[in-house]
Order: C-alpha cells, then sequence, then structure tokens
C-alpha cells in the first residue's frame, strides 16, 4: 500500500550506483523522498575516462533535489561553517539512510539525526559482512540471498538488526538479477523501518558477531576460467564454475580462451547430471552466438 502519510520523516539518502537509485526509486513510489542525496564525486569512466556523474546525482538532478558530493568524511566533526556541517549539519534530520555509499561512515556523521542512521545491507547478516554481498552470495550459494536494514554502528556491518527478509533464488540467477531484486526489498525495508522506529514497534536485535563471515573481495582477474569447451565439467567443479558465470554477470564478467581466442560466456546452467551447460557466448571480435553451434557440440 502506497504510503499517503504527510508526516513523512526528513531524511538524508548517502548511496551511489545504480543499485542505490533502484532503491531510490522504490523509496520514492511510497512516498518517501529524501531531502538531500549525498554520494561519491563525480569520476571517470570508461576507456575515454570521461567525467561522469553517480548514477544516484542524475536521478537527484531529475527530480530537482540538492546533492553533496564530499570527496572524503571526516573522522572528527568539521567547524560549524565548513560546508559539509552547513549542509548536513545544520538541519534536523530524522535519518540517514545508507544503501552501496561506498565510503566509511565516522561515528559523529553516524549519531547525528534524531533516530540514527539506519543501512541496507543485501545479505543476511551476519554473513556475508563488507563490499561485496551479492556477488560473495551467489559464489558460496546459489538457494536463497536477503536484505538486513541495521542501525548503524561505528563497526563495519556490525549494529543491531532491525529488518530481515530471506529470498529464494530462481532461474535465471545472475549477480545482475540479484542486484534489482534485493535492491527494491532494501528500498522497501527502509521505508518500513523509518515508519515503524519511531513508533517504537521495532526492538533492534544485536548481531551474533561469533556466526560473522565477510564477502570475498571480486576483481577482474577473477574472471578467467580454466576450461575445455569440447569437455565442459562435473560435480563439484562444474558447480563452483556456474556459481561465478552466475556471480559475475555483468562485472566483471567471466570468460576462457580456445585456441588464443578470448571466449566472453554471457549465460549457463547446471544439467540435472551436475554438468556445466554453456548457452550463449560472446567470441572475440564476433556478435553473441550459441555455444553448441559455435563449437558444434552435439547435444547429449
Amino acid at each position: 500500500m502506497k504510503n499517503t502519510s504527510h508526516s513523512n520523516p526528513k531524511f538524508v539518502f548517502f548511496g551511489t550506483p545504480d543499485i542505490a537509485v533502484t532503491a531510490l526509486a522504490e523509496m520514492a513510489s511510497f512516498g518517501f523522498i529524501p531531502s538531500l542525496i549525498v554520494c561519491n564525486p563525480d569520476a571517470p569512466v570508461g576507456r575515454k575516462q570521461i567525467i561522469t556523474p553517480p548514477p544516484t546525482k542524475v536521478w537527484a538532478v531529475a527530480h530537482n533535489l540538492p546533492v553533496l558530493q564530499p570527496a572524503f568524511l571526516p573522522k572528527i566533526p568539521p567547524p560549524n561553517d565548513g560546508h559539509l556541517m552547513t549542509v548536513i549539519g545544520g538541519d534536523d534530520w530524522d535519518f540517514f539512510v545508507v544503501f552501496a555509499y561506498g565510503k566509511i561512515m565516522p561515528e559523529w556523521l553516524i549519531n547525528l539525526p534524531k533516530y540514527g542512521t539506519i543501512n541496507a545491507h543485501p545479505s543476511l547478516l551476519p554473513k556475508l559482512r563488507g563490499a561485496s554481498p551479492i556477488r560473495s552470495t551467489l559464489l558460496t550459494d546459489l538457494s536463497a540471498g536477503g536484505v538486513t536494514i541495521i542501525q548503524m554502528d561505528k563497526e563495519l556491518d556490525h549494529g543491531p538488526i532491525l529488518k530481515q527478509q530471506k529470498v529464494a533464488l530462481v532461474e535465471p540467477i545472475s549477480g545482475e538479477n540479484l542486484d534489482n531484486n534485493l535492491a527494491h526489498i532494501s528500498g522497501n525495508l527502509l521505508v518500513q523501518v523509518m515508519q515503524e522506529l519511531p513508533l517504537g514497534s521495532i526492538i533492534p536485535r544485536p548481531q551474533n558477531h561469533n556466526q560473522a563471515t565477510f564477502c570475498t573481495k571480486i576483481s577482474k582477474d577473477m574472471s578467467l576460467l580454466k576450461i575445455d569447451p569440447t569437455n565442459l565439467p562435473v560435480g563439484k567443479e562444474a558447480k563452483e564454475i556456474y556459481q561465478k558465470i552466475c556471480a559475475f554477470a555483468g562485472w566483471p564478467g567471466t570468460f576462457f580462451f580456445y585456441h588464443d581466442k578470448r571466449i566472453k560466456i554471457k549465460s549457463a546452467r547446471l544439467t540435472e547430471t551436475g554438468q556445466l551447460e554453456i548457452l550463449r557466448i560472446i567470441p572475440e571480435g564476433k556478435n553473441e552466438t550459441d555455444f553448441q553451434q559455435y563449437f558444434q557440440i552435439k547435444k547429449q
């Protein structure tokens, strides 16, 4: 149900990439629109290194919202006449909302709003703390992911849990698809927390820190797969490779070399017998095509 209340909280949204825009749009659909968006500075993008605004800045400008892009966040409160404090510290905020911001929030900033700072983290905390929870989820588990809303404290993804939702994964599984799904859920849960926390209807639940795990650091070096397209693996090796293909869909992607040609994998699956089956590929210098047709492999 869409929120039609005129007493929505006053909040700042901290977020930078496309996944944050999806959450913003979900929140806006309930009438929860931030008074200010804080994101990373414009940065060079692509081979030509063109200076480009972050996706959340583009969204903010399109919705006539002010944007703040600090290059860094000081560990201690800056002077009251500084730009950051003039914009953020000079107002009475109900919440700071954080999702995929990209910077460590100092404790003084976390504690500034009336109801503190809440963070949407796309994993089932305390599992997979850190910067790449969605990709790390797919590298460890192809059955379920989730979103956790926490009350932030000074430690990374450490604060008490306010809401949590488990999400079953369905085919086609990919990092891109899970990004979108969990971003929508994050936006929805953030709205619920901002509605319920001021009423005292949420009891924060401490995380079991003994059960904490941490994300795998994702890099382009992980994209290369050692496979023979004429003899695809089965069993444990097949599952591990398939998990990488799912996790790295979009970025950083996956590929293998065949006769010194780079072959990018677009989609794959595991057969009922547990064998890896590659479906679509992009051979070096060519358009996307069917794997079986390209390698002229007869289907079993």
